[in-house]
C-alpha cells in the first residue's frame, strides 16, 4: 500500500497542478478585491468561487485516482450525457444576458456548455482511438463532424456563439492532429466559408453582429457596442508596470468596467497588478498548456494524445479570446478567463478536464 501511494505521488504532475492552483489563487484574489471595493460590499461571488474550487478539487482528485481508460471506454455515454444537458437547458434553462444557457437553483447557477466541451473532447479522443489508424478515413471524418454538429447546433440555439466556435475549433484541432488528408482540407475550407456566411445572415442575433463589428472599430459606437472594449483598454493601459493594487482599480471599483469579474477579468488584472501581474498570468497559462501537451505526447496512447491536444486547444482558445477581447483585437463573446474569472461552471469543468490529464500522467505507460 505504501508503495502504491509513493507511485501516485511521484507520477502526479505537480507542474500542471501548481500552474492550475496559482491561476486559481490569482483569480480568487482579484474577485475578493472586486467584491470588497464595491459600494455595497458582498462576498457572495467570492464565496461561490470558493465553493467551485472545492468541488473542482474533489472532482480532479477523484478522476486522478481512476484509470483514464475507464473514462475512455465511456466516451459514447459521456457524449450522450453532454448532448442531453444541452437539450435540457433549452427547455428548462434560465436566460442570462440574452442566452438561455443556465440551470438556476436559488443563487447558484450551472452552465452545461462548459461540461459539454470536456465531454466532447473525451468522446472525440475515444472515437479516434478506435477508428483512426495513421490517417482519417472519410467515414471517421464525417462521423466526427456530425458529432461536432450535434453539440454546436443546440449551443447556437441558446444562443452562445463563443462556445459554439470553441467546440468547432476543438473538433478542427482533433481532426488535424488525427491526420487530415490533403483533399479533406479543401472540403473543410469550403464548409467553413459557407458556414460562416450562413451563420452571419441567419444564425446571429443583431446584438451578436454588433459585437463582431464593434471590435473592428469600437470608436464608432463608444457608448454602445464599443463601450466595454474601450473601458477594458483604459483599465489595462492605466495599470503601468506594477498596477494600482488589489481592489484599487478605478475602472472596476467605480463600475466603469462592466462584467469586471467575469468577461473582463484580464483587464482587472492589468489595472490592479500591472504588466508584472499580466506577465505572470500569461506565463502560467503557457506553462499549463505546454504541460498538457507534454503529458499527452509521452503517454504512447492515441486517446491520451488526442484528448490532451484538444484540451490544450480549449484552454488556449479561451485564453486568446478573453485576452483578445479585453485588448480590442477580438470580438466580445462572453468567454471567461480560465480559472481566474468568476465563472463557477467553467472553473469546475477546467478542473475535471485536468483531472483526466492527471490520471493519464499517473496511469499511462510511455
Amino acid at each position: 500500500m505504501r508503495r502504491y501511494w509513493n507511485d501516485i505521488f511521484w507520477r502526479t504532475d505537480w507542474v500542471l497542478l501548481g500552474s492550475l492552483l496559482a491561476l486559481t489563487a490569482i483569480g480568487l484574489l482579484m474577485i475578493y478585491g472586486i467584491n470588497t471595493s464595491a459600494e455595497n460590499q458582498s462576498l457572495l461571488q467570492f464565496n461561490k468561487q470558493i465553493l467551485a474550487v472545492i468541488l473542482g478539487m474533489a472532482a480532479l482528485s477523484g478522476l486522478a485516482f481512476v484509470d483514464y481508460r475507464q473514462v475512455k471506454s465511456l466516451g459514447t455515454v459521456i457524449y450522450v450525457g453532454g448532448f442531453l444537458l444541452l437539450i435540457a437547458v433549452l427547455v428548462f434553462g434560465s436566460t442570462v444576458r440574452g442566452t438561455q444557457g443556465w440551470f438556476q437553483l436559488g443563487t447558484l447557477s450551472f452552465q452545461p456548455v462548459e461540461i459539454a466541451k470536456v465531454a466532447f473532447a473525451v468522446f472525440l479522443a475515444s472515437y479516434f482511438s478506435k477508428h483512426v489508424h495513421q490517417r482519417l478515413t472519410w467515414i471517421s471524418f464525417f462521423g466526427s463532424m456530425f458529432a461536432m454538429l450535434g453539440y454546436v447546433v443546440p449551443i447556437l440555439l441558446q444562443p452562445d456563439f463563443g462556445s459554439a466556435m470553441v467546440v468547432v475549433a476543438m473538433w478542427f484541432i482533433g481532426v488535424a492532429f488525427g491526420g487530415l488528408r490533403a483533399r479533406t482540407w479543401i472540403l473543410v475550407l469550403i464548409v467553413v466559408v459557407c458556414g460562416s456566411f450562413a451563420l452571419w445572415h441567419w444564425g446571429l442575433k443583431p446584438y451578436q453582429q454588433a459585437r463582431l463589428t464593434a471590435f473592428m472599430n469600437p470608436q464608432a459606437d463608444p457608448l454602445g457596442a464599443g463601450y466595454n472594449v474601450l473601458q477594458a483598454q483604459t483599465a489595462i493601459g492605466s495599470g503601468g508596470w506594477l498596477g494600482k493594487g488589489v481592489g484599487e482599480g478605478s475602472q472596476s471599483r467605480l463600475r466603469f468596467l462592466p462584467e469586471a469579474s467575469t468577461d473582463f477579468m484580464f483587464a482587472v488584472i492589468g489595472e490592479e497588478l500591472g504588466f508584472l501581474g499580466v506577465s505572470i498570468v500569461l506565463v502560467l497559462f503557457g506553462g499549463l498548456i505546454m504541460r498538457v501537451i507534454w503529458i499527452g505526447s509521452r503517454s504512447n496512447d492515441t486517446f491520451a494524445a488526442v484528448y490532451a491536444v484538444m484540451i490544450a486547444g480549449m484552454f488556449g482558445l479561451h485564453m486568446l479570446i478573453n485576452v483578445g477581447m479585453n485588448m480590442g483585437i477580438m470580438p466580445v463573446t462572453g468567454i471567461p478567463l480560465p480559472f481566474a474569472s468568476a465563472a463557477a461552471s467553467s472553473l469546475v469543468a477546467g478542473f475535471i478536464a485536468l483531472g483526466v490529464l492527471e490520471s493519464i500522467a499517473i496511469h499511462a505507460r510511455g
